[in-house]
């Protein structure tokens, strides 16, 4: 696999440029629309429908201050998108026998059966509570800086040392950070590599995908290959209004980074499974092909498709306590929830990265769908234009 696309026509309007296979005029006509009006600063957007690239659009401009163009091999920071990169590494491991989502964490991890977190103890915590965000480990006791969560096992002995903030099981509480750190930690204590080389050695290097959770040397050397984010209006919400216990506080205030840190090449040469991935379109939809695919890519088996399966048994379905909106969490991804409209019904994971990234792998249709952007919008569960590029795509099916 090389992520060239297979059919389509060439583009070029200007601020626009790819392929688009006949029948998905309206998606590049959409995108195309939104970055001559300025709601795009700079994006791309890729639908693959099957292991067939029907849709490789990229344009605008990936450094808003100094007008460098965004172009075929743009990469920008995907927030938490990055975290159905991080849960398709540990859906391997599941593959290969090596993790069971139903086993306690502290059987790959003994340290984390601290504070009764172990088989018999108080509130014990099982694989698929951390790939479902209900393992009330969405954040830190201690108060943490980016720069101890750049400690990658550092930050996980944290984690494993304390007791959950609700009963593991009980609903769901978004993982914001801890998500990466607590995976991250089991891919290393199974395979002893980290959660960035996993990936590259088992998914993103075999199928050609430009992907990246730790950028390499070759990346922070090409700094014009990176976007720079424009970062979202202000919310006007004060976090500090909130009682000091509150888990919603607690998970997204610590820490909390600015958008302008996502270019830092010592951020970006952090493994943060949840929040720092380094890639584009074509490049998630690359890797999240293997769902949509029913696990077999390039003539290679990656998955069965009774472990692809395993993704949509459904973990919690409610109002999140971090998110305060209602989602159905499967096994490490999303599912189709009326929070997030543009997600049709059927077997289709997707997730969201804060700004409005998405990626959206359909097994029903055989479609996988992926928009990176870096003009950010604020919120993250809903926001229109992610939900308008999708309804695009189903709209051309």
């Amino acid at each position: 696999m090389n992520g060239a696309p297979r059919t389509g026509s060439a583009v070029r309007s200007g601020v626009l440029e790819g392929t688009c296979a006949p029948g998905f005029e309206g998606v590049r006509e959409l995108l195309d629309h939104n970055l001559a009006t300025g709601a795009e600063v700079g994006a791309s957007l890729c639908v693959m429908r099957g292991e067939e690239v029907v849709v490789d659009l990229w344009g605008g401009t990936a450094d808003a201050a100094t007008g460098r163009p965004w172009t075929r091999d743009t990469v920008a920071n995907t927030y938490s998108l990055t975290k159905t990169v991080t849960a398709l590494c540990a859906l391997l491991l599941v593959e290969r026998g090596l993790l069971d989502p139903d086993a306690p964490v502290s059987h790959y991890w003994p340290e984390f059966a601290a504070a009764g977190k172990g088989p018999g103890g108080s509130n014990p915590v099982l694989v698929r509570h951390v790939l479902g965000h209900t393992s009330g480990m969405s954040g830190w006791d201690r108060t943490m800086t980016v720069d101890d969560l750049y400690d990658g096992p550092a930050a996980a002995a944290l984690l494993a040392g304390q007791k959950p903030w609700w009963a593991p099981g009980e609903g769901s509480g978004y993982h914001a950070m801890s998500f990466g750190t607590l995976v991250g930690e089991l891919v290393r204590r199974i395979t002893g590599r980290s959660l960035g080389a996993f990936l590259s050695d088992e998914l993103a290097g075999p199928l050609g995908a430009d992907y990246w959770i730790g950028a390499p040397r070759a990346l922070l050397d090409a700094p014009e290959r990176v976007a720079t984010m424009v970062p979202p209006p202000p919310s006007g919400f004060d976090y500090a209004s909130l009682p000091a216990d509150s888990v919603l506080r607690r998970t997204l205030t610590n820490p909390a980074f600015a958008p302008a840190l996502t270019t830092d090449p010592a951020f970006m040469a952090a493994e943060l499974g949840a929040a720092n991935g380094q890639g584009n379109a074509r490049s998630i939809a690359l890797l999240q092909s293997l769902v949509a695919c029913g696990g077999t890519v390039g003539g290679r088996r990656f998955l069965a498709p009774a472990t692809i399966d395993r993704i949509f048994d459904v973990q919690s379905d409610g109002p999140d306590r971090v998110l305060g909106v209602p989602v159905r969490f499967g096994l490490g991804w999303g599912l189709p929830t009326p929070s997030m409209p543009g997600v049709r019904a059927g077997r289709v994971c997707w997730w969201t990265g804060f700004g409005g990234s998405v990626v959206a792998a359909d097994v029903d249709r055989g479609i996988t769908v992926a928009y990176v952007m870096n003009k950010m919008g604020p919120g993250l569960i809903g926001a229109p234009r992610p939900n308008a590029y999708l309804d695009a795509v189903y709209e051309a099916l």
